[in-house]
């Protein structure tokens, strides 16, 4: 099967990005013909600096590569390495309700938080829309939250064929099951529209600030405290053992545990869990150059595909 995703370089990569989605994208490029993009035309509904978003489009890419997708195994690319994708957002706008557009959850909510609307952001679910059927797509991994976006993607790519005569396979969306819920320092959930995140990469003593200022409530050292209502502890679990997440567990429920004993081994914790990562991703900075070489490399994969599509849609609207 083929599958597609990405994520936007609106910011820094964080431990919701990686427990919320790169670590199911490790284990599925085993399994099936991956395409993983940095989705940098969608970027720019959010961010407006082009050197940054040039650096974090890079800083994207090598994170994926220190994280664990390969590029022997997965086609790892930049969105706007692929300009077959804008072309097709348009030939898709001709035959996309507007209605359609209104009801998409992702542009309510961006307006309920005030966000101005601009066409770009109105439009956003084209662009997906694109992106996946440009590569002929049959799975999307998506949070049950984010199944929408591809159903929006099918009934699109429906429209399209029913006027013109198939053209575009009907992506399905894949609910990543294992998916983990992960709690901002602030207690929300983890967003860099928050600003509320904890980086895989940061340097140590940006972590250990981070990670010792983690909001919790007032509970003294040893009266007893819930674990499943507990922002620290949800960070905690994510990366220690079975055997330990239970021990502090029954440390919680018993009482005689202290938020701050936590953090200091949830500090530790996340620098053993990410260690290699962490390391990879040092030699990648130092060395920028071989990211671009697996970008182009994957634009050149993706982009056989993608031009193979938009020859066929082309001809359908007759062009």
């Amino acid at each position: 099967m083929k599958v597609l995703s990405g994520i936007q370089p609106s910011g820094e990569l964080h431990l919701g990005n990686y427990f919320g989605a790169i670590r199911q994208y490790v284990r599925m490029q085993d399994e099936h013909d991956c395409f993983f993009f940095v989705a940098n035309y969608h970027a720019l509904t959010s961010l407006r600096e082009g050197p940054r978003l040039k650096k974090l489009s890079m800083d994207v890419a090598a994170d994926y590569l220190a994280l664990g997708i390969s590029p022997k195994k997965a086609a790892i690319f930049l969105q706007s390495d692929l300009p077959e994708v804008t072309e097709l957002t348009w030939l898709l706008s001709t035959v996309t309700p507007m209605g359609l557009l209104q009801r998409c959850h992702a542009y309510k909510e961006k307006l309920a938080q005030g966000v101005p609307a601009d066409h770009g952001l109105f439009a956003y679910p084209v662009l997906m829309a694109a992106d996946i059927l440009i590569q002929q797509a049959d799975l999307v991994p998506v949070g049950q939250d984010q199944k929408q976006h591809v159903e929006v993607s099918r009934d699109i790519a429906e429209r399209f064929n029913g006027i013109y005569g198939k053209v575009f396979r009907l992506p399905q969306p894949y609910i990543l099951k294992d998916v983990a819920v992960v709690p901002g320092t602030d207690g929300r959930k983890m967003s860099k529209s928050y600003g509320n995140t904890i980086g895989m990469f940061e340097p140590e003593k940006s972590l250990k600030g981070k990670i010792m200022g983690i909001k919790t409530d007032s509970t003294p050292v040893e009266a007893p405290k819930d674990p499943d209502r507990c922002n620290l502890f949800a960070l905690f679990k994510l990366v220690a053992s079975e055997e330990e997440k239970a021990e502090v567990e029954r440390r919680y429920r018993a009482g005689g545990v202290g938020y701050g004993e936590v953090k200091k081994r949830l500090l530790a914790l996340m620098l053993e869990y990410f260690a290699e990562a962490r390391e990879r991703r040092k030699e990648l900075a130092a060395d920028m150059g071989k990211v671009r070489k697996v970008l182009d490399e994957g634009a050149d994969k993706a982009r056989a595909g993608a031009r193979t599509t938009l020859r066929a849609a082309r001809e359908a609207v007759g062009l």
